[in-house]
């Protein structure tokens, strides 16, 4: 069994072959975070190493205290690493300044959070167009033509002029997908995108991100539920700030047949009521 790319330094992690063809579009190589508690010092990723290529659908797990959290903060350009390199689509993101990194976050990166984090006060239409707001090269109406193209993409078009408290959590989660594609980003980042949401909306979701992913989209999708994990095609596995598993799903559950193997809403009411 061969080690992935950027790991081999590494033990007892679980891996297995996957197509590594190309440079990756996202690569982080024996990353580090510490942080400072008091007197002691925390060590919440310990040289950590994996890559992501282009058209990639990777969930990225672990349990409370795994480092998942604080990964997420540095692949997202949030937060900078103590030590070893963070490159994404080719920039090396660990050199860059604060300007710079607010550039990668508007530019490269899709967010799509747990929360949904829309404006609560504006339309559908309007969150979605908020990431171009900051591109001054995009006129107000290329803004409203790509954000309605983005939100039909998702199947909420006729929702477009719909405030979030009109709308369902599901539908405010699709509204959160179509701005995190608007921007057409190298990658799209999901925190936990169906931890609020029930197990039919989920499936839901992950039926969007799987058309997405076939359309060519690359994801990162951070959860903690195993049975998410398996619609991608890879999971890695986060344990105590290091990288335990690393490997392809050999057989990725298709989140529309799931979606329709579940009893009809009906059924979980019946079985609540008993």
């Amino acid at each position: 069994m061969q080690l992935f790319q950027g790991s081999a330094h590494l033990k007892n992690v679980e891996t297995t072959n996957f197509n590594t063809s190309g440079e990756p579009i996202l690569s982080i190589q024996n990353l580090r975070r510490d942080f400072k508690m008091g007197d002691e010092v925390v060590h919440a990723l310990r040289g950590v190493s994996f890559d992501i290529h282009r058209g990639e659908f990777v969930t990225i797990m672990g349990t409370s205290g795994s480092g998942k959290s604080t990964m997420l903060n540095i692949l997202g350009c949030m937060d900078k690493p103590t030590g070893g390199h963070y490159i994404l689509d080719g920039e090396h993101t660990e050199k860059l300044s604060r300007d710079a990194l607010a550039r990668i976050r508007s530019q490269k990166i899709g967010f799509v959070f747990q929360s949904y984090n829309l404006l609560s006060r504006t339309t559908a239409i309007e969150n979605v167009e908020l990431p171009l707001l900051y591109n001054p090269k995009i006129s107000a109406e290329e803004r409203h033509h790509r954000a309605l193209a983005a939100l039909k993409m998702v199947g909420l078009e006729d929702r477009m002029n719909h405030m979030p408290n009109q709308m369902s959590g599901g539908q405010q989660q699709r509204v959160a997908i179509a701005r995190a594609l608007v921007n057409d980003p190298v990658i799209i980042l999901a925190d936990e995108a169906t931890g609020n949401l029930d197990t039919r909306t989920s499936y839901e979701i992950m039926m969007i991100f799987q058309e997405l992913h076939r359309q060519g989209k690359t994801i990162a999708f951070v959860t903690h539920e195993p049975d998410i994990a398996t619609f991608s095609g890879r999971t890695v596995t986060l344990r105590d700030g290091l990288l335990k598993k690393d490997v392809v799903n050999e057989k990725v559950q298709d989140a529309r047949a799931a979606f329709e193997a579940l009893p009809p809403p009906e059924t979980f009411d019946d079985e609540e009521d008993a």
